[in-house]
Formats: structure tokens, sequence, C-alpha cells
């Protein structure tokens, strides 16, 4: 099955319909969506019908009563929920021929990110994944300077922040839950694994009694790297780095602050030219979701916590 023809109220537009209402929705999705030439937001809908209709409001959209509802008006679903939540409504808006753009992880487990990930497949739509990381300029810069200069032996990145002690993220309750592998381990490990080579085990993994996360991986090519995450640090400001080591030194990428709005725009120009040519294959597709979910679950075993 093909996605849908864009359809919207502009020449080529594609109609959004956005999930959730809460920061993360509030701050990229919605405007990301509403201001993008390429898009146009539709539709919100989230569990709580007050937030759902600010936001819809404030972005000359409309809030709806349901999920079901959302998707008549939409071509493409953007999400920003739970993972648990979002695997099970990807699914249905996939198998409705809907275009998605997904959050990390896709899902609460393996299992949910392999039912999203054949759903999506089977349906022949788009479907991006918020690595947001990924598409700063300085990112993809860097990784281009990165492949180009080669013979890499390996690398680290650090993820080091208080986000769950305090500030707009402090309430939600899934990354309570899941705690900082779950939240900010897919970014760590699709940086490191696009820098050095596919991330092909999960070597050792070790997690403190307050979440700290000590993780070893192994490279194609023999590349090794660790990643050191926390989401409960009483760190300001975040420390966000990625590093690289070889007979070419040793190279550095940080985070530029307040970059999450233009490389979410990247993201949308991505994924507004998949769906008009068709296109499903890209470095930040639901099967790269499908293969970071591995490595979570693999680096949960390793550290005694299942899933």
């Amino acid at each position: 099955m093909r996605g849908p023809r864009l359809g919207g109220v502009g020449q080529g537009q594609l109609r959004a319909g956005l999930v959730g209402a809460g920061p993360w929705a509030k701050t990229v999705h919605a405007p990301g969506l509403a201001d993008h030439p390429g898009m146009t937001l539709r539709a919100v809908w989230a569990r709580r019908p007050e937030a759902a209709k600010e936001l819809a409001e404030a972005h000359g959209a409309q809030a709806v009563d349901s999920f079901d509802e959302l998707l008549d008006q939409v071509d493409a679903v953007a999400f920003a929920v739970p993972p648990a939540v979002q695997a099970e409504l990807a699914v249905r808006a996939a198998e409705a021929g809907k275009h998605l753009i997904l959050e990390k992880p896709i899902a609460a487990d393996l299992d949910g990110a392999r039912r999203l990930a054949d759903a999506v497949e089977a349906a022949g739509v788009a479907a991006l994944v918020v690595l947001i990381l990924r598409f700063s300029p300085m990112t993809r810069e860097w990784l281009d300077g990165i492949k180009e200069a080669g013979g890499w032996r390996g690398g680290g990145a650090r993820w080091l922040s208080g986000a769950l002690l305090g500030g707009q993220y402090q309430s939600s309750a899934w990354r309570h839950d899941s705690g900082a592998l779950a939240d900010i381990g897919p970014h760590a490990f699709d940086l490191l694994d696009a820098a050095l080579g596919e991330i092909t085990d999960v070597l050792a993994a070790n997690r403190t009694d307050d979440d700290l996360w000590q993780v070893l991986l192994a490279h194609e090519g023999g590349a090794t790297s660790t990643a050191t995450l926390s989401l409960r640090l009483p760190i300001q400001p975040t420390v966000v780095e990625v590093a690289v080591y070889g007979e070419h030194g040793y190279r550095t990428l940080g985070r530029k602050p307040g970059s999450a709005g233009e490389s979410y725009t990247a993201l949308l120009d991505d994924f507004a030219a998949m769906a008009a040519s068709g296109t499903t294959s890209h470095p930040c597709d639901v099967r790269r979701g499908l293969h970071l979910q591995k490595l979570l679950e693999r680096a949960r075993e390793l550290a005694g916590h299942g899933k």
C-alpha cells in the first residue's frame, strides 16, 4: 500500500496531525509543523482536551475529540506521547496510510518496535524518527568530516542532565519509569553508530541505583565506544558531547543551545520530500528506530533490568 497523495490548504502541502500536547509538542512539534512551507498543522489530539484546544488554537489548527477523527483529516501524524502509547497508535495510523513522525524510542519494548516497523513497511508510508541531533547542520558537517577522514578506533558519548530533578520534564512519568537509557540512549547510540560504523553488539552495561548508565558498544569494523547517560545529575547546563579518536586525532561534537527548532525544520524538509516522492528509506527511518530499540533491550538485559 502506498501512502496518501498530498492534500491540504496549500499547493502540495502535507496535512499534519499532532498527537500530544506536552512540553515537546508545544516547543518543537506544533510550531515546526505550523510554520513549515511544506506542511499545514490541521488537527491536534491529546488525552487532555483543554491542552489540545489551547495548543491547536495557538497554531491555527483544530482540536479533535478522538484519534480516529484526527486520522480522517490528515495525511501525516506526528507523535509527542510516551513510547507505549505511540507504538499502539502509530500502527493504526500506518495501517490507515498515514505518514509518521515518531519520537524515540519508537516503542516501550522490542516487540512493540517490531510491530510498528512491520506496519510501516506493509503500508509503504514514510516514517522518520525525531533523532533531533542528527538533523542539526553542525552534526551533519561533523559526520561528513568523520566519514571523509576515516581511521577511527573508538569514541564515546556523554549526556549528563538534571532534567528529571526539575524543569519541564520533571513530571514526565514515562521518563521517570524508563530512565535515561530510554530517553537519551537512542540519541547517544545513534550518533556513535553514525560516526564509528554500525553498532553490532552491546558488550557491557551497568546502571546505578540513581539511574546513571555506563554502556560499552562494539562497532562494525572493530571500533568500540562508551556511552555515559544520566537525567538525575545536578548539572547545569546539560552536558552533551560525542567524541571519536584515531589516527586523525580526537574530534568532538557538542550540542548548540536552542537548535531544536532548526533541526526539526530540517527533519520536516526531508519528511515532506519523502512523502511527495513515495520514498520510504532514510538514515533516520523506522528501521533505524528498530535498530536502536534492539540496543536498548540488550543494554537492559546486561544490566539486569530486563525490559
